[in-house]
């Protein structure tokens, strides 16, 4: 073993499939468990030589590390630790060497803040096998060894050829104990009405004490009742460290800064509009309140709200008052040193939840309430849909062999976990019985194509413009984040909700093409917004996105035209790829956007802006009407 290594081993590991992709598998790996960190490595000799890294986890973000029931896997001596959101399973050559592997590791993690109180000793298969419990969230049914703190931690580390340590001194101090980790209390922004036995429902307005929030979208909460359950992570937000339940009223947003503020206001476009946000400067807060300017124009005025040597709230000196709420109140009534007085804040509209659960997939159709078409397209009708608690959702029912439906819904579940304020949500499936349906998040104006064709008046608008692509460039760089290819980025793709949100659909979803004329690059084929290197070599990457983000930047701005209007997809390929055309700018794109749209067009994939940067610059260009030199 190395210097700092305490065990090493070659066992049978479980595959994680992080993401999805790939069948569960059972593959020999050399483990080794360091003091921080336990790793596996490609190896099966006998001289545990090891090969390449595979993976690692971080000890100090263990939750769980049990034994797993011999017949949850029909393998004997199973280990599992719960990492993150992740489980990691081994399986040990005996029940020795297994009970050495979790005495160590236990050890390490004892004092880990995140440990669980119970687990599951199976695992999920429509339900647990080890209590059959039929939701994936409930909580485990044994207590796990941080119950077990009063119990000797056995030394199960097999000696290296070391010196021994020298013996403690009798009088040792006791260990300090870790200081209890601080409580989160959150307030409900929106009211949520749960639809399984795991979820609880939130009141907007009420506190609610979050017991595990290592989910990264559904966080265990209990409510003012006492009653425990999962809640959606983006429908709540924390208190304020700087004042008490300011959270609970509409006209505060304590995530939104001036750049979404200002947008927001202006999509209302009411004299008076306002919201109160956290201000850059530590400890002060920002009013931003809508005016009508010159022409009818909207214009956001933004004023600090101060505090004076007797702590009295403040925008204009002469009129002081002792909360935020009361300054709010008594500017209603008078501007009191306003550009005008304030009215209401902007109307909300509830963000989406990944998925319609903390662990709800499978949809049932008894649960859903099919009503108008919605349209139609490669893999088939999409239509408006109703669940039982008057949620409405898109459903698309596919076509009998438009696509490969095993390896898409085994993918679906890790699609449903992409969450992003300008993705469409996926929500679940209906895969029980054929036809197949998708249930995804319904955005009520349509495709941003269809969109921009019916509204010719946003030609002129080239602001609002640079914020729909902006929004497209967010969702995109997200996905790039998570490692996510689009592969069929258009306007055709993307819709549009209230207040003109912009939302990227179909993230994914050509894969599982089963059409030759699409995916042997035929007719159906999107030519038109694809790369060379997909043309000629199929190299799909985010990169090859970026080529497609910059046709749809310029279907925005010639009000949704088709690319390449003149010419046919072997003549867009020609022109393309052996002779560098590109498309010429539209009449309404600024100078400094089209410059934008021709990086994204280079011949070389990595001459491309990545999303990030793309995203930058177009939130730069809203901000100063231009980008700076170096862009």
């Amino acid at each position: 073993m190395g210097d700092n290594e305490l065990l090493t081993g070659l066992m049978l590991k479980r595959s994680q499939n992080k993401r999805g992709f790939a069948p569960i598998n059972y593959k020999k790996r050399i483990f080794s468990l360091t003091p921080t960190s336990l790793s596996y490595y490609e190896g099966s000799n006998a001289n545990m030589v090891k090969g390449q890294k595979k993976g690692s986890v971080d000890l100090k973000n263990v939750k769980v590390i049990q034994e797993v029931d011999s017949q949850a896997f029909n393998k004997p001596y199973g280990v599992q630790i719960c990492h993150e959101d992740y489980k990691l399973y081994f399986f040990t050559s005996s029940e020795e060497e297994r009970a050495d592997w979790i005495a160590q590791l236990q050890k390490l993690c004892r004092r880990n803040e995140c440990l669980l109180d119970r687990y599951h000793s199976g695992t999920w298969a429509s339900k647990w096998t080890c209590c059959e419990q039929t939701h994936q969230g409930a909580p485990g049914c044994k207590n796990s060894f941080k119950h077990d703190d009063n119990e000797p931690i056995v030394n199960a580390v097999r000696q290296c050829p070391v010196s021994a340590p020298a013996p403690a001194p009798a009088t040792s101090p006791r260990p300090v104990p870790h200081p209890p980790r601080k409580q989160k209390t959150v307030i409900a922004k929106f009211d949520y009405d749960p639809l399984q036995e795991a979820d609880i429902a939130l009141v907007k307005g009420d506190e609610y004490v979050i017991l595990d929030d290592s989910r990264e979208y559904w966080w265990k909460a209990r409510n003012k009742n006492g009653k425990c359950g999962f809640i959606p992570s983006n429908y709540v937000e924390e208190k304020s460290i700087f004042s008490t339940g300011l959270e609970r009223y509409d006209w505060y947003n304590g995530k939104w800064n001036r750049q979404r503020t200002e947008i927001e206001l202006k999509s209302e476009s009411k004299e008076g509009c306002f919201t109160i946000r956290p201000s850059s400067t530590k400890e002060l807060y920002t009013l931003s309140v809508l005016t009508k300017g010159v022409g009818n124009e909207d214009v956001v005025r933004h004023y600090h709200v101060k505090r004076n040597q007797n702590n009295l709230y403040y925008i204009s000196e002469k009129h002081c008052l002792p909360t935020i709420e009361e300054l709010v109140e008594y500017h209603k009534h008078n501007a009191g040193g306003l550009v005008t007085r304030l009215r209401n804040p902007p109307g909300y509209i509830p963000p989406t939840t990944a998925g319609l659960g903390a662990d709800k997939w499978e949809i049932n159709p008894a649960e859903l309430q099919l009503m108008k078409e919605l349209g139609s397209g490669q893999f088939g009708v999409v239509r408006l849909g109703k669940l039982r608690n008057g949620k409405f959702v898109a459903v698309k029912t596919m076509k009998e062999g438009s696509m490969s439906e095993d390896e898409f819904i085994e993918e679906a579940q890790v699609m449903k976990e992409l969450q992003h304020e300008n993705l469409v949500q996926l929500y679940g499936v209906s895969s029980l019985t054929r036809p197949l349906r998708i249930i995804t998040e319904y955005i009520p104006k349509g495709c941003l194509l269809f969109y921009m064709r019916r509204h010719p008046e946003l030609l002129d608008k080239s602001s609002l413009l640079v914020f729909m692509c902006h929004q497209v460039a967010a969702a995109m760089k997200y996905l790039e984040s998570k490692k996510f290819i689009h592969r069929d980025l258009a306007a055709r793709n993307c819709l549009v909700g209230e207040r003109n949100i912009v939302k990227v659909a179909d993230f994914g979803l050509t894969r599982y093409v089963l059409d030759d004329d699409y995916t042997s690059s035929g007719t159906k084929f999107p030519i038109k917004w694809t790369p060379p290197e997909v043309l000629h070599y199929t190299r799909f990457s985010s990169k090859s996105d970026v080529w497609a983000f910059g046709i749809l930047m310029w279907e925005v701005f010639s009000g949704g035209k088709m690319p390449y209007p003149t010419m046919s997809n072997v003549e867009v390929v020609d022109q393309v790829t052996r002779h560098g055309y590109r498309m010429e700018k539209p009449d309404s794109c600024p100078p400094d956007v089209y410059r934008l749209m021709r990086k994204c067009w280079q011949e070389k994939a990595e001459d491309r802006p990545t999303f990030s940067h793309i995203h930058r610059m177009l939130g730069i260009y809203e901000s100063n009407n231009s980008f700076p030199n170096d862009q």
